[in-house]
């Protein structure tokens, strides 16, 4: 299959793994990166980055941020990149509770608590919980206080429905991850982000809380 024709397939179905443009192109994984390169595409900040999508195909929202399906990609590079730019563009730091909706991530991410070493951005306590502004003691001064001003907005909650298929399920299957209770829940009709039923749980103290994890 020629360039042009492979570049319409991308146009048609959006994202694409590795392994299919190896399959379209006929030619090495090696080659398919390169051409990757030539065409300057975007690589997911989630799944892996498993999948690849062509500059003129996104339609990024305010954040930077792109979602196709489950699949999710940034204008500011890979995940750690976009949480940097993330939280120096907010008006009031972030803290991982609010960063998490945005990432398809659990509040409790690991990630978040290697933030702590990150050039770019500063961690603290107020109230209670971590919070993340820009390093850049300017910014750091607006962004410290808007938060001393700043009113989170309530966590979007499940409908009772969903609630009790979300109890139903964490009842049969304890221990079990945030994304695959979702998927259980999805099964029966009910589509629930892993983030919402993480934080449905926390609220009721059904959750083992991790400490310094910024929540």
């Amino acid at each position: 299959m020629n360039e042009k024709k492979v570049i319409q397939t991308f146009v048609r179905k959006k994202i694409l793994t590795i392994e299919e443009l190896v399959q379209l192109l006929q030619c090495a994984t090696i080659t398919v990166r390169r051409r990757l390169k030539q065409w300057s595409a975007f690589t997911s900040i989630n799944q892996n980055g498993r999948y690849y999508t062509l500059p003129q195909i996104p339609v990024f929202d305010e954040n930077g941020l792109w979602r196709y399906q489950s699949v999710l990609f940034s204008n500011h590079g890979n995940l750690r990149e976009t949480i940097i730019e993330l939280i120096r563009k907010s008006s009031a730091g972030m803290s991982a509770a609010e960063l998490a909706p945005l990432l398809d991530l659990a509040p409790s991410s690991y990630l978040f608590t290697q933030l702590s070493k990150t050039t770019g951005i500063k961690r603290e306590k107020y109230q209670g919980r971590f919070v993340y502004f820009a390093d850049s003691l300017d910014l750091y001064r607006q962004q410290r206080k808007a938060r001393s001003l700043y009113r989170p907005k309530e966590a979007v909650q499940p409908t009772d429905a969903e609630a009790v298929s979300i109890l139903v399920e964490f009842i049969k299957h304890p221990g079990i991850d945030m994304s695959e209770l979702s998927r259980k829940v999805k099964k029966q009709g009910k589509n629930v982000a892993p983030t919402v039923i993480e934080h449905f749980l926390q609220s009721h103290d059904l959750l083992k809380k991790t400490p310094d994890t910024g929540r």
